[in-house]
Protein backbone atom coordinates (compact mmCIF):
# COMPACT_ATOMS: atom_id res chain seq x y z
CA UNK A 1 0.00 0.00 0.00
CA UNK A 2 3.12 2.40 0.46
CA UNK A 3 3.91 1.93 -2.90
CA UNK A 4 0.37 3.63 -4.00
CA UNK A 5 0.90 6.65 -1.54
CA UNK A 6 4.26 7.49 -3.73
CA UNK A 7 4.01 10.63 -5.79
CA UNK A 8 3.55 9.89 -9.77
CA UNK A 9 6.17 11.93 -11.86
CA UNK A 10 6.13 12.00 -15.82
CA UNK A 11 9.21 12.78 -17.78
CA UNK A 12 9.08 13.70 -21.31
CA UNK A 13 12.84 13.62 -21.73
CA UNK A 14 12.95 15.02 -25.06
CA UNK A 15 15.15 16.09 -27.39
CA UNK A 16 14.37 19.67 -28.16
CA UNK A 17 11.86 20.21 -24.62
CA UNK A 18 11.92 18.92 -21.31
CA UNK A 19 8.67 18.47 -19.80
CA UNK A 20 7.85 17.23 -16.23
CA UNK A 21 4.67 15.97 -14.81
CA UNK A 22 4.46 16.02 -11.00
CA UNK A 23 0.88 14.67 -9.72
CA UNK A 24 -0.48 17.68 -7.63
CA UNK A 25 1.41 20.15 -9.46
CA UNK A 26 0.22 19.70 -12.82
CA UNK A 27 2.98 20.28 -15.48
CA UNK A 28 6.38 21.98 -13.45
CA UNK A 29 8.46 22.11 -16.99
CA UNK A 30 7.68 23.02 -20.30
CA UNK A 31 11.18 24.44 -21.27
CA UNK A 32 14.00 23.45 -23.99
CA UNK A 33 16.43 20.53 -22.93
CA UNK A 34 19.35 22.86 -22.93
CA UNK A 35 21.84 23.47 -19.96
CA UNK A 36 24.79 25.73 -19.15
CA UNK A 37 27.99 25.33 -16.99
CA UNK A 38 30.85 27.49 -15.54
CA UNK A 39 33.42 25.87 -17.40
CA UNK A 40 35.96 26.31 -14.07
CA UNK A 41 33.26 25.70 -11.09
CA UNK A 42 31.26 23.20 -12.97
CA UNK A 43 28.18 24.93 -11.65
CA UNK A 44 24.87 25.17 -13.61
CA UNK A 45 24.40 29.35 -14.49
CA UNK A 46 21.17 28.40 -16.29
CA UNK A 47 18.81 25.81 -17.74
CA UNK A 48 15.96 25.42 -20.02
CA UNK A 49 14.44 29.03 -21.84
CA UNK A 50 17.85 30.90 -20.40
CA UNK A 51 20.25 28.04 -21.45
CA UNK A 52 18.80 28.04 -25.05
CA UNK A 53 18.96 31.84 -26.10
CA UNK A 54 23.09 31.16 -24.72
CA UNK A 55 23.41 28.84 -28.04
CA UNK A 56 26.09 30.01 -30.13
CA UNK A 57 26.61 33.22 -28.16
CA UNK A 58 28.72 32.04 -25.46
CA UNK A 59 32.83 32.56 -24.30
CA UNK A 60 35.16 29.75 -23.35
CA UNK A 61 34.07 30.03 -19.90
CA UNK A 62 31.03 28.69 -19.93
CA UNK A 63 29.81 25.82 -22.06
CA UNK A 64 25.95 24.89 -23.38
CA UNK A 65 24.95 21.29 -23.41
CA UNK A 66 22.09 19.80 -25.00
CA UNK A 67 22.00 16.30 -22.73
CA UNK A 68 19.70 14.15 -25.69
CA UNK A 69 20.92 13.43 -29.03
CA UNK A 70 17.97 11.53 -31.09
CA UNK A 71 15.82 10.83 -28.01
CA UNK A 72 18.69 9.18 -25.80
CA UNK A 73 20.98 10.83 -23.16
CA UNK A 74 24.54 12.09 -24.85
CA UNK A 75 25.39 13.98 -21.83
CA UNK A 76 24.57 12.26 -18.47
CA UNK A 77 26.11 14.76 -16.27
CA UNK A 78 24.13 17.35 -18.19
CA UNK A 79 20.90 15.43 -17.58
CA UNK A 80 21.72 15.13 -14.23
CA UNK A 81 22.05 18.96 -13.65
CA UNK A 82 19.15 19.79 -15.64
CA UNK A 83 16.64 17.54 -13.85
CA UNK A 84 18.40 18.54 -10.65
CA UNK A 85 17.46 22.43 -11.54
CA UNK A 86 13.54 21.36 -12.60
CA UNK A 87 13.06 18.83 -9.27
CA UNK A 88 13.71 22.23 -7.24
CA UNK A 89 10.86 23.94 -8.53
CA UNK A 90 8.92 20.83 -6.74
CA UNK A 91 7.25 21.77 -3.83
CA UNK A 92 5.52 19.22 -2.47
CA UNK A 93 8.31 16.41 -2.82
CA UNK A 94 10.55 16.69 0.17
CA UNK A 95 12.54 12.91 -0.39
CA UNK A 96 11.96 11.81 -3.80
CA UNK A 97 12.35 7.73 -2.19
CA UNK A 98 8.60 8.81 -1.73
CA UNK A 99 8.15 9.29 -5.77
CA UNK A 100 7.20 7.05 -9.01
CA UNK A 101 8.90 8.21 -12.31
CA UNK A 102 8.10 7.20 -15.60
CA UNK A 103 10.33 8.42 -18.14
CA UNK A 104 8.87 8.36 -21.59
CA UNK A 105 11.72 7.31 -24.76
CA UNK A 106 11.32 6.54 -28.62
CA UNK A 107 10.35 3.18 -29.81
CA UNK A 108 13.56 1.56 -30.85
CA UNK A 109 15.83 2.91 -28.17
CA UNK A 110 18.06 -0.06 -27.12
CA UNK A 111 18.18 -1.40 -24.00
CA UNK A 112 21.48 0.07 -22.87
CA UNK A 113 19.60 3.19 -23.95
CA UNK A 114 16.43 2.86 -21.77
CA UNK A 115 18.75 1.64 -18.69
CA UNK A 116 20.50 4.83 -18.90
CA UNK A 117 17.43 6.72 -18.27
CA UNK A 118 16.83 4.36 -15.70
CA UNK A 119 20.10 5.21 -14.23
CA UNK A 120 19.52 8.79 -14.50
CA UNK A 121 16.46 8.45 -12.38
CA UNK A 122 18.46 6.39 -9.90
CA UNK A 123 20.91 8.35 -9.58
CA UNK A 124 18.63 11.62 -8.41
CA UNK A 125 17.49 9.25 -5.36
CA UNK A 126 14.29 7.77 -7.38
CA UNK A 127 14.34 3.84 -6.92
CA UNK A 128 10.68 3.32 -8.43
CA UNK A 129 11.29 4.23 -11.84
CA UNK A 130 9.69 2.54 -14.95
CA UNK A 131 10.27 3.57 -19.03
CA UNK A 132 7.56 3.70 -21.46
CA UNK A 133 7.08 4.41 -25.02
CA UNK A 134 6.33 7.98 -26.69
CA UNK A 135 3.49 7.22 -28.57
CA UNK A 136 1.53 4.61 -25.79
CA UNK A 137 1.65 8.05 -23.68
CA UNK A 138 1.24 10.41 -26.85
CA UNK A 139 -1.99 8.11 -28.00
CA UNK A 140 -3.71 8.47 -24.02
CA UNK A 141 -2.83 12.20 -24.22
CA UNK A 142 -4.08 13.30 -27.13
CA UNK A 143 -7.51 11.42 -26.00
CA UNK A 144 -7.29 7.70 -27.86
CA UNK A 145 -8.39 4.91 -25.67
CA UNK A 146 -6.05 2.78 -26.01
CA UNK A 147 -7.28 -0.03 -23.66
CA UNK A 148 -9.93 -1.51 -25.93
CA UNK A 149 -9.64 -3.76 -28.91
CA UNK A 150 -10.36 -0.98 -31.55
CA UNK A 151 -6.77 -0.15 -32.99
CA UNK A 152 -5.27 3.38 -33.12
CA UNK A 153 -2.26 4.72 -34.91
CA UNK A 154 -0.03 7.59 -33.72
CA UNK A 155 2.84 9.29 -36.01
CA UNK A 156 4.58 11.52 -33.66
CA UNK A 157 7.27 13.81 -35.08
CA UNK A 158 9.82 15.18 -32.30
CA UNK A 159 12.69 17.12 -32.18
CA UNK A 160 15.49 14.01 -32.64
CA UNK A 161 13.17 11.13 -33.62
CA UNK A 162 9.78 10.31 -35.49
CA UNK A 163 8.26 7.52 -33.59
CA UNK A 164 5.09 5.70 -35.87
CA UNK A 165 3.18 2.98 -34.06
CA UNK A 166 -0.49 1.08 -33.74
CA UNK A 167 -1.77 0.50 -30.11
CA UNK A 168 -4.74 -2.03 -29.37
CA UNK A 169 -5.88 -3.88 -25.87
CA UNK A 170 -3.66 -1.17 -23.81
CA UNK A 171 -0.10 -1.67 -25.51
CA UNK A 172 2.01 -1.38 -29.16
CA UNK A 173 1.02 -3.55 -31.39
CA UNK A 174 3.85 -2.65 -33.10
CA UNK A 175 5.82 0.10 -33.79
CA UNK A 176 9.12 1.72 -35.62
CA UNK A 177 11.59 4.54 -35.05
CA UNK A 178 13.30 6.84 -37.30
CA UNK A 179 15.96 9.66 -36.06
CA UNK A 180 14.86 12.21 -38.46
CA UNK A 181 12.56 14.63 -37.24
CA UNK A 182 12.92 18.35 -36.36
CA UNK A 183 16.49 19.16 -35.66
CA UNK A 184 17.18 17.04 -38.55
CA UNK A 185 14.80 19.78 -40.76
CA UNK A 186 16.88 22.85 -39.23
CA UNK A 187 20.16 21.05 -39.92
CA UNK A 188 19.09 20.85 -43.76
CA UNK A 189 17.31 24.77 -43.59
CA UNK A 190 21.19 25.41 -42.41
CA UNK A 191 22.87 23.20 -44.85
CA UNK A 192 20.75 24.92 -47.65
CA UNK A 193 21.19 28.25 -46.53
CA UNK A 194 24.74 28.05 -46.65
CA UNK A 195 25.14 26.14 -49.96
CA UNK A 196 22.34 27.98 -51.85
CA UNK A 197 23.09 31.49 -50.40
CA UNK A 198 26.59 31.79 -49.21
CA UNK A 199 25.17 32.45 -45.70
CA UNK A 200 26.30 30.94 -42.56
CA UNK A 201 23.25 30.68 -40.53
CA UNK A 202 22.93 28.90 -36.93
CA UNK A 203 20.51 25.99 -36.03
CA UNK A 204 18.67 28.53 -33.82
CA UNK A 205 17.86 30.68 -37.05
CA UNK A 206 16.89 27.67 -39.08
CA UNK A 207 14.46 26.58 -36.23
CA UNK A 208 12.98 30.01 -36.02
CA UNK A 209 12.67 30.29 -40.51
CA UNK A 210 10.79 26.79 -40.02
CA UNK A 211 8.31 27.93 -37.46
CA UNK A 212 7.68 31.35 -39.58
CA UNK A 213 7.69 29.89 -43.22
CA UNK A 214 7.86 26.41 -43.33
CA UNK A 215 4.74 24.43 -44.69
CA UNK A 216 3.95 21.26 -46.78
CA UNK A 217 1.05 23.42 -48.93
CA UNK A 218 1.64 24.42 -52.90
CA UNK A 219 0.21 27.61 -51.27
CA UNK A 220 1.23 31.76 -51.71
CA UNK A 221 4.60 32.09 -51.06
CA UNK A 222 5.79 33.01 -47.80
CA UNK A 223 9.16 35.05 -46.96
CA UNK A 224 11.76 35.44 -43.74
CA UNK A 225 14.84 36.87 -43.20
CA UNK A 226 17.59 35.02 -41.83
CA UNK A 227 21.10 36.52 -40.80
CA UNK A 228 24.67 34.98 -40.33
CA UNK A 229 27.85 35.65 -41.28
CA UNK A 230 29.02 36.12 -45.28
CA UNK A 231 30.81 32.82 -46.56
CA UNK A 232 32.50 35.00 -49.35
CA UNK A 233 33.28 38.76 -47.37
CA UNK A 234 33.30 37.00 -43.75
CA UNK A 235 30.94 40.35 -42.65
CA UNK A 236 27.67 39.90 -41.06
CA UNK A 237 25.19 39.54 -43.59
CA UNK A 238 21.34 38.52 -44.10
CA UNK A 239 18.95 36.98 -46.65
CA UNK A 240 15.49 36.42 -47.77
CA UNK A 241 14.65 32.42 -48.13
CA UNK A 242 11.12 31.91 -49.44
CA UNK A 243 8.32 28.81 -48.26
CA UNK A 244 8.65 27.47 -51.59
CA UNK A 245 12.56 26.92 -51.05
CA UNK A 246 11.69 25.14 -47.64
CA UNK A 247 8.75 22.81 -48.90
CA UNK A 248 11.52 21.45 -51.33
CA UNK A 249 13.64 20.40 -48.40
CA UNK A 250 10.77 19.45 -46.63
CA UNK A 251 8.84 16.98 -48.97
CA UNK A 252 12.18 14.50 -49.35
CA UNK A 253 12.03 14.34 -45.53
CA UNK A 254 8.31 13.80 -45.01
CA UNK A 255 8.88 10.87 -47.75
CA UNK A 256 11.00 9.26 -45.44
CA UNK A 257 8.67 9.45 -42.74
CA UNK A 258 6.07 7.92 -44.95
CA UNK A 259 8.38 5.36 -45.98
CA UNK A 260 8.68 4.32 -42.08
CA UNK A 261 4.79 4.83 -42.13
CA UNK A 262 4.32 2.03 -45.11
CA UNK A 263 5.96 -0.21 -43.14
CA UNK A 264 4.51 -0.23 -40.14
CA UNK A 265 1.04 -0.43 -42.30
CA UNK A 266 2.06 -3.28 -43.94
CA UNK A 267 2.79 -5.34 -40.88
CA UNK A 268 -0.33 -4.72 -38.89
CA UNK A 269 -2.35 -7.36 -38.84
CA UNK A 270 -5.82 -7.24 -41.15
CA UNK A 271 -8.40 -6.89 -37.85
CA UNK A 272 -6.00 -3.72 -36.79
CA UNK A 273 -5.93 -2.63 -39.95
CA UNK A 274 -9.68 -2.67 -40.71
CA UNK A 275 -9.80 -0.71 -37.55
CA UNK A 276 -7.01 1.89 -38.85
CA UNK A 277 -10.26 2.93 -41.79
CA UNK A 278 -12.22 4.35 -39.54
CA UNK A 279 -9.82 5.64 -37.01
CA UNK A 280 -7.19 6.96 -38.95
CA UNK A 281 -4.23 8.39 -37.89
CA UNK A 282 -3.38 10.73 -35.00
CA UNK A 283 -0.05 13.13 -35.46
CA UNK A 284 1.44 14.32 -32.35
CA UNK A 285 5.06 16.07 -31.86
CA UNK A 286 6.17 19.44 -32.79
CA UNK A 287 6.31 18.32 -36.72
CA UNK A 288 2.25 18.29 -36.22
CA UNK A 289 2.21 22.04 -36.19
CA UNK A 290 3.59 22.51 -39.69
CA UNK A 291 0.91 23.40 -42.65
CA UNK A 292 -0.30 20.52 -44.53
CA UNK A 293 1.07 18.14 -42.42
CA UNK A 294 -2.65 16.92 -42.52
CA UNK A 295 -3.45 16.73 -46.22
CA UNK A 296 0.23 15.18 -46.99
CA UNK A 297 -0.69 12.39 -45.06
CA UNK A 298 -4.14 11.78 -46.33
CA UNK A 299 -2.83 12.12 -49.75
CA UNK A 300 0.01 9.77 -49.36
CA UNK A 301 -1.63 6.88 -47.07
CA UNK A 302 -5.57 7.53 -47.61
CA UNK A 303 -6.76 7.00 -44.17
CA UNK A 304 -8.15 10.04 -41.88
CA UNK A 305 -5.36 11.75 -40.18
CA UNK A 306 -5.90 14.09 -37.11
CA UNK A 307 -3.97 16.71 -35.38
CA UNK A 308 -3.83 16.02 -31.48
CA UNK A 309 -5.61 18.71 -29.80
CA UNK A 310 -2.24 19.78 -27.78
CA UNK A 311 0.75 17.71 -29.85
CA UNK A 312 3.44 19.52 -27.86
CA UNK A 313 2.62 17.84 -24.64
CA UNK A 314 0.49 15.06 -25.42
CA UNK A 315 3.00 12.58 -24.36
CA UNK A 316 3.59 14.11 -20.89
CA UNK A 317 -0.20 14.70 -19.95
CA UNK A 318 -0.64 10.95 -21.26
CA UNK A 319 1.98 9.94 -18.31
CA UNK A 320 -0.92 11.16 -15.92
CA UNK A 321 -3.10 7.31 -16.71
CA UNK A 322 0.42 5.36 -17.12
CA UNK A 323 1.31 6.44 -13.72
CA UNK A 324 -2.31 5.77 -11.83
CA UNK A 325 -2.71 2.11 -14.13
CA UNK A 326 0.90 0.65 -14.69
CA UNK A 327 0.29 -2.72 -15.90
CA UNK A 328 -3.26 -2.18 -16.64
CA UNK A 329 -4.46 -3.78 -19.94
CA UNK A 330 -7.40 -5.21 -21.24
CA UNK A 331 -10.14 -3.05 -19.49
CA UNK A 332 -10.57 0.87 -19.55
CA UNK A 333 -8.68 2.17 -16.30
CA UNK A 334 -11.17 4.99 -16.20
CA UNK A 335 -13.88 2.50 -15.52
Amino acid sequence: MAKDKKIGMGIDLGTTNLLVYVQGNGIIFNQPSVVSFDIETGEVIAAGEDAFSMIGKTHDKIRVSRPLREGVISDMDAAKALLRYVFKRVQNIRNFKDTKCLICCPSEVTQIEREAMRDLAIQMGIPDVFIEEEIKAGAIGAGVDIYTANAAMIIDIGGGTTDVGVLSLGDVVLSQTLRIAGNYIDQEIVKYVHKTHNLVIGQKTAERAKFEIASLLDEEEKFTRVSGRDLVTGLPSATKISSKELRKLLLPIFDEITNVVYSVLEQTPPELSADLVDNGIIVNGGGALIPGVVEYFEEMVHLPVIIANDPLTAVVEGTKSLLKNRGNYLVNPTE
